[in-house]
C-alpha cells in the first residue's frame, strides 16, 4: 500500500474515532442530563414527600413558648415562689447586649448572618464521615437547625428528620429575619438545671438579668449549650471554663470582640450564684393561691405563663410569722414529748383497719412494720396500705436527726396522712420544695405485713398543725400568712380552713349590745346557767356563776353563760347578721351556741373582723393580690379594691378597743403584755380543746392564730388558746412592731368617763374607795345608785337606806334589766359544740 492510501486511511480511522468519541459523548450527555433531570425530579418528588406531612411554620411567627409566672412579695423585688412547665423568661433579641449574641454565634454558628440556613461545606464534611463510619452521628446544624429540631421537629438522629429539618430551614430562613430566628434560639434552648432560654439561664448561674451579663460571663452561657450535663459550672467548673476559652478564641477569631476585651474576659473569675435549689420558698401558701386566681381570670392560658403577681405579702413578716407558728408547735411537741424516740405507749389508739382513700388531709392510725436505716425510710401500715415515711430532714419529729429504727420501734402507733398526689408532684417539680415524701416506696418482702396490701406515701402527721395570718389595719392588705409547718405547695392552707373560733366569737355579741345600745362594759350580765333557756353550757372557771358579772369582766375573764345569755337577750339572728357585717363569710346558726363560736370560720375572717375594731369600726375585705402582668407587659384587669364600710361608730369600736385591751391586761391574756405596747385580743378554745385561738391586734396589725389537729382530735389537758396559739402572735408581733412607735388608740368625742362601783355597775357614790373608772357611750351610763349611802343611812335627798345593809357586806348583786329581745332561735339536738374554756 502506498504512503498515500496509508495516511487517507489513517485520517479516515480517525474520523470514525471521533465520530465514536462524539456519539458516546453525545450519548454521556443524554444520560447526565436524563440523570440530572431524574435526580432534579427524585429531589422533588422527596421535597413533595416529606413537605407532606412538615409542620407549619406559622407557629414561629407567634412563637409562645412556656415561661415562668413570679409571684413576688409588696414592691416588686422579692420573688415569692414561681410557677412553670419549663423555666424560661422570654427576652428580645434586640434589647441584648451585642457581645451575648457575638457568643452564642461563636459557640454555635459563626457563619449565621451570611448563609441562607444551611451550612452546605459542613454538611458535605458530615455526609463523608457519616459514610465512613456507616451511621448518622455526625452533624452540621446551624442556628437555623437547632431552632427547627428543638422547635417544630423532635431530636431524634434519622434521615427522615434530618431531612424535613433541612426543608425547613430554608423555608423559615424565607420567612423570618435573621434575628427573630437568632431570638427563637436563646430563649428556647436548655442551659441545665432545669433552666430553659438564656435570660433563666443568666439568672440561674450568675443571679443577674442577661442584659447585666458581661463578656465572660456571655462566653461561658454560650458554652454550656453543647452540653449541659457536661459544660455547667455546677457540674464541672474546670470544664466550664475550657469551654468559655473555646468560645472566647473564636469570637477573637471571627472578629467578634477584640484581643483586649477577649484578654480581660479570660482573667475574670467565675463567680456563681448561691444555687437556688437549697431555698425553699418563702410563702408556698400564697403562690398557690395566686396560681388559682390567675387561673380564674386568664383560664387554661395561666399555663403557658409569663405572668408577674404582685402581693401584699411583707416577705420580712413572713419570714418571721413561719418562725413563730414552729417555735409554737415545736413547743407542743416538747409538753408532749412527742419529740424522738417514740416508744410503742400504753394508751395508744389502734391501728386502722379499713381501706383508706387520699381524701380531705385525713389523718390515718397506722403501725410500725419496719425500718430502712440506709434509705432513712419508716415502714408503716394503715389497713390495707402499706407504705413509707421518709424521716431525713423531718427536723420537727426528729430533731436529733435518729435513724429510723431508733425513731419509732415496730409496733409502734403512729398518726399519719396519705401523700395528696398534686403535693407530691408540685414538690418535685419544684427543686426548691425539698425533698418529696416518697410516694411508692414499698417495704421489702421481709417487712411486709401478711395482709394483702397496697403501696401508698405517707406523712407523719404527729403533732398539731397552725396558722397565722396578719393584716395591714391601715390597707387591709395581708402581709403575712402561714398555712402550717410545713410550708409545702399544694398543701393545705389552713387559713382558709374552717374551725371553730370558740370564745373569740364573743366579741362579735359584745360590739352588737353596744352597737344596739342593749349593752355597755358596765352592764351586769348573768352567770348562772339557770338562767338560760334551754342551752345551758358550763363555765370553764366552776366558781364563776354565782353572782352576775360585769360585761367587762365577763369578757375579760370569758365567762361563757354571761355571752350566751346575752346573745339570747340580743337574739341570735341579730348577732349572725352583726357577724356578716364584719365579713364573716362562713355558714353560721342562728341559735344560742353562735356566742361561743359554735359554727366553723376561718382565721382570714377572724383577722379581718378584728382589723374592722382597730380601724375605727370599718370593715374593709383584705386583699392578697395587687397586680398581674402579662407576658405582653399588659395587666391583667383585677376586681376593683372594695371600698370600707362602716360597721360600728368609732365610740363603739372605741369601747370594744378598751373591752378587748381588758382580756390583755388582766384577763386571758396577760401572755401579750410581754409585748409591751398597746395590744388587744381575745383567746378561744372549742370543745374539748380541738381548736385553740388568739385573735389580737395592734393599731398597725391586726392577727389571728388557729392550733388544732387537721382531723380534730383533742389537743390535751390545758391547751387553751393562750397556751396553745398567744406565743405564736406574741413572738411574730414582737418582731413585727421593733423599732416602730408606741400607739394606742385615739379616744373620740361622745364618750364619758363615769365612776362606777364594781360590784353593782351602777355609778359610785361621792368618794366610794373601791371606785372604778368606766367609758360609755353619751347617754348610756347607769343612773342609779349615784345617791347610795356607804354607811347604810338614808340619803339626805331620797331618805333610801337599804334595811340592814352594811358597808362591803356580801349581798346578791342587782342585774340592770336589758330590753329583751325575742330569741331568733335555740342551739338544736346534738348542736353546741362551744368552748369550755378561754
Amino acid at each position: 500500500m502506498s504512503t498515500t492510501d496509508e495516511e487517507r486511511e489513517k485520517r479516515r480511522a480517525a474520523r470514525r474515532r471521533k465520530r465514536t468519541i462524539q456519539r458516546w459523548v453525545r450519548r454521556a450527555g443524554i444520560a447526565i442530563v436524563l440523570l440530572a433531570a431524574a435526580a432534579m425530579l427524585g429531589v422533588a418528588l422527596t421535597i413533595r414527600h416529606y413537605e407532606a406531612d412538615l409542620p407549619s411554620t406559622e407557629e414561629l411567627k407567634s412563637y409562645r413558648p412556656p415561661q415562668v409566672t413570679r409571684v413576688l412579695a409588696r414592691g416588686g423585688q422579692v420573688v415569692l415562689g414561681e410557677l412553670f412547665v419549663e423555666r424560661r423568661t422570654i427576652v428580645d433579641v434586640e434589647s441584648l447586649p451585642a457581645h451575648v449574641r457575638y457568643a452564642a454565634l461563636a459557640a454555635e454558628d459563626a457563619a449565621f448572618y451570611e448563609h441562607k440556613g444551611l451550612d452546605y461545606p459542613g454538611m458535605l464534611r458530615a455526609l463523608y464521615k457519616n459514610l465512613r463510619g456507616a451511621s448518622t452521628k455526625q452533624g452540621a446544624s446551624t442556628i437555623t437547625q437547632q431552632v427547627v429540631k428543638n422547635v417544630l421537629l423532635t431530636s431524634e438522629r434519622t434521615f427522615d428528620r434530618k431531612m424535613k429539618e433541612v426543608i425547613l430551614a430554608r423555608r423559615i430562613e424565607q420567612e423570618l429575619t435573621k434575628n427573630e430566628i437568632l431570638g427563637l434560639y436563646l430563649n428556647h434552648i436548655y442551659f441545665g438545671h432545669g433552666r430553659y432560654g438564656i435570660e433563666e439561664a443568666c439568672r440561674y448561674y450568675f443571679g443577674k438579668s442577661i442584659r447585666e451579663a458581661t463578656l465572660a460571663q456571655a462566653a461561658l452561657l454560650a458554652g454550656i449549650v453543647k452540653g449541659p450535663g457536661i459544660y455547667s459550672p455546677r457540674v464541672s467548673l474546670e470544664r466550664a471554663k475550657k469551654r468559655r476559652e473555646y468560645v472566647l478564641g473564636q469570637m477573637l477569631a471571627k472578629g467578634f470582640a477584640t484581643a483586649e476585651e477577649v484578654e480581660r474576659a479570660r482573667t475574670e473569675e467565675v463567680n456563681l450564684a448561691p444555687a437556688q435549689e437549697e431555698m425553699r420558698e418563702l410563702a408556698p401558701e400564697v403562690v398557690e393561691e395566686a396560681k388559682r386566681t390567675l387561673r380564674a381570670l386568664v383560664g387554661p392560658d395561666a399555663d403557658r405563663g409569663g405572668y408577674t403577681i404582685t402581693t401584699t405579702i411583707d416577705p420580712t413578716l413572713q419570714s418571721k410569722a413561719r418562725g413563730a407558728v414552729r417555735s409554737s408547735l415545736d413547743a407542743y411537741l416538747k409538753r408532749h414529748n412527742m419529740v424522738a424516740p417514740l416508744a410503742p405507749g400504753k394508751r395508744e389508739p389502734p391501728a386502722f383497719e379499713g381501706a383508706p382513700k387520699p381524701s380531705g388531709h385525713r389523718v390515718y392510725a397506722g403501725v410500725v412494720t419496719g425500718h430502712d436505716d440506709t434509705k432513712g425510710l419508716l415502714f408503716v401500715r394503715i389497713g390495707a396500705l402499706a407504705g413509707a415515711v421518709d424521716l431525713r430532714g423531718k427536723s420537727r419529729y426528729n430533731p436529733k436527726d435518729l435513724l429510723p429504727s431508733q425513731f419509732a420501734k415496730v409496733g409502734k402507733v403512729l398518726r399519719v396522712s396519705l401523700v395528696d398526689p398534686k403535693e407530691a408532684a408540685a414538690s418535685a417539680a419544684d427543686p426548691r420544695q425539698g425533698a418529696p415524701e416518697p410516694p411508692h416506696e414499698e417495704p421489702p418482702p421481709e417487712q411486709m405485713p401478711k395482709e394483702k396490701t397496697q403501696p401508698a406515701g405517707l406523712r407523719l402527721e404527729l403533732g398539731p398543725q397552725s396558722a397565722l395570718v396578719a393584716i395591714d389595719v391601715a390597707t387591709r392588705d395581708i402581709v403575712a400568712l402561714v398555712g402550717g409547718y410545713e410550708g409545702v405547695r399544694a398543701g393545705l392552707d389552713r387559713t382558709l380552713a374552717k374551725r371553730q373560733p370558740g370564745s373569740t366569737f364573743k366579741a362579735f355579741v359584745y360590739a352588737y349590745g353596744i352597737h344596739t345600745r342593749k349593752l355597755t362594759p358596765a352592764t351586769l350580765l348573768e352567770t348562772n346557767p339557770a338562767a338560760l333557756k334551754g342551752y345551758q353550757p358550763n363555765n370553764y372557771d366552776e366558781s364563776e356563776g354565782k353572782t352576775p358579772a360585769r360585761l367587762r369582766e365577763a369578757l375579760a375573764h370569758s365567762v361563757n353563760v354571761a355571752a350566751v345569755w346575752s346573745i339570747q337577750e340580743l337574739g341570735p339572728a341579730n348577732v349572725m347578721t352583726f357577724a356578716q357585717e364584719l365579713g364573716i363569710e362562713s355558714k353560721l346558726g342562728a341559735d344560742l351556741s353562735l356566742a361561743l363560736g359554735a359554727y366553723e370560720v376561718t382565721p382570714r375572717e377572724m383577722a379581718a373582723a378584728y382589723a374592722a375594731f382597730a380601724a375605727g369600726g370599718e370593715y374593709k375585705k383584705p386583699r392578697l393580690i395587687t397586680r398581674i402582668t402579662g407576658p405582653n407587659g399588659v395587666d391583667i384587669q383585677l376586681d376593683a379594691e372594695p371600698e370600707p364600710k362602716r360597721v360600728l361608730t368609732e365610740e363603739e369600736a372605741f369601747l370594744m378597743n378598751s373591752l378587748l385591751r381588758t382580756v390583755v391586761e388582766r384577763g386571758t391574756a396577760t401572755r401579750a403584755k410581754a409585748l409591751d405596747r398597746w395590744i388587744a385580743g381575745k383567746t378561744g378554745t372549742s370543745n374539748q380543746s380541738k381548736d385553740a385561738w388568739f385573735v389580737g391586734y395592734s393599731m398597725d396589725i391586726a392577727c389571728a392564730v388557729w392550733t388544732g389537729f387537721d382531723d380534730a382530735a383533742p389537743l390535751g389537758a390545758g391547751e387553751t388558746g393562750a397556751v396553745a396559739s398567744l406565743p405564736a402572735f406574741v413572738d411574730f408581733m414582737r418582731e413585727a412592731h421593733a423599732g416602730k412607735p408606741k400607739r394606742a388608740p385615739t379616744e373620740p368625742a361622745g364618750l364619758e368617763h363615769k365612776q362606777i362601783d364594781p360590784e353593782t355597775g351602777l355609778l359610785a357614790y361621792e368618794g366610794q374607795e373601791n371606785a372604778v373608772d368606766e367609758v360609755f357611750l353619751k347617754d348610756t351610763s347607769p343612773d342609779a345608785g349615784v345617791d347610795a349611802a356607804p354607811d347604810g343611812e338614808a340619803d339626805a335627798e331620797t331618805g333610801a337606806a337599804e334595811e340592814g345593809a352594811e358597808a362591803g357586806a356580801e349581798e346578791p348583786l342587782p342585774v340592770i334589766p336589758v330590753p329583751t329581745l325575742k330569741p331568733e332561735g335555740s342551739p338544736g339536738e346534738g348542736e353546741g359544740e362551744h368552748a369550755k374554756e378561754p
